[in-house]
């Protein structure tokens, strides 16, 4: 693989995961993150990472990264849309209206961004793809996570739009739905619900794990690989999909 990939929010965790697969399968990689110091280490880690900061929800910074991004890279490929927060816990009535507008910032309005600048880099190869980071959240109702539930469906129809406008340009596009994925970030919510409610952070992962099929938290690794096959020559017919990897949750919970 030589592709030529610009991945956001991609200095550490899922993204981070993904910038690994992509370098180990061959090609050149682009990352963006709000936080220097990650895309430091990150840059220390992986040899050839190339990488700028960039807020996703600042149209100025997205304006200057995607020119930075062509250049370094030669050309554009592949765009994998990372970037997102998880937004604030509470129900629709009781809801930060300014939190909820952050979440629709980041998460859905920065995708646009991204895109929306990167796909005239995109139509000048002879193929290309676009993959769009949902959820399962984005799936389902997502009780007491509104913003991050919404915005997260946006992206699929986002990405369902997209698939139709670009066929005829050879741009691949899909979403990618992931379930509760292993790492730091789900012992956090694991911790932060045992306290709240009073429980053992082992009961809160019988209870998060309950609604799937395979009780297990999604690897990583799997996220990464799913892209680098869904961009690859055997991924080719593929587009406008919205794939699950959840381990065969139910719900979002």
């Amino acid at each position: 693989m030589s592709q030529k990939v610009l991945i956001t929010a991609a200095a550490s965790g899922i993204g981070l995961e993904i910038a690994r697969a992509y370098v180990a399968a061959g090609a050149t990689v682009f990352i963006t993150d709000i936080n220097q110091q990650a895309i430091d280490a990150a840059q220390r880690e992986v040899p050839g990472l190339l990488a700028t900061l960039c807020d996703n929800a600042k149209l100025a910074d997205i304006e200057k990264m995607i020119p930075a991004a062509i250049k370094a890279l030669g050309g554009l490929d592949v765009l994998v849309n990372n970037a997102g927060i998880a937004g604030p816990t509470a129900t629709v009535e009781e809801v930060d209206p300014a939190k909820w507008e952050q979440v629709i910032a980041v998460d859905l309005i920065g995708t646009f961004n991204v895109t929306r600048l990167a796909i005239p880099h995109l139509k000048q190869q002879a193929t290309a793809s676009i993959l769009i980071m949902s959820s399962l959240g984005g799936r389902f109702g997502y009780p007491n996570r509104s913003p991050y539930g919404v915005a997260k469906a946006g992206l699929i129809s986002l990405a369902q739009t997209l698939a139709i406008e670009l066929g005829n340009d050879n741009i691949r596009v899909n979403a990618i739905a992931p379930g509760a994925v292993g790492g730091q970030r789900i012992e956090n919510v694991l911790q932060g619900r045992a306290s709240a409610n009073g429980k053992t952070v082992e009961d809160e992962r019988a209870s998060m794990l309950s609604i799937q099929s395979i009780k297990s938290f999604v690897d990583p690794k799997d996220i990464a690989a799913l892209c680098v096959f869904l961009s690859s020559d055997a991924g080719k017919s593929i587009t406008g999909q919205v794939i699950p990897i959840d381990n065969g949750a139910l719900k979002a919970a």
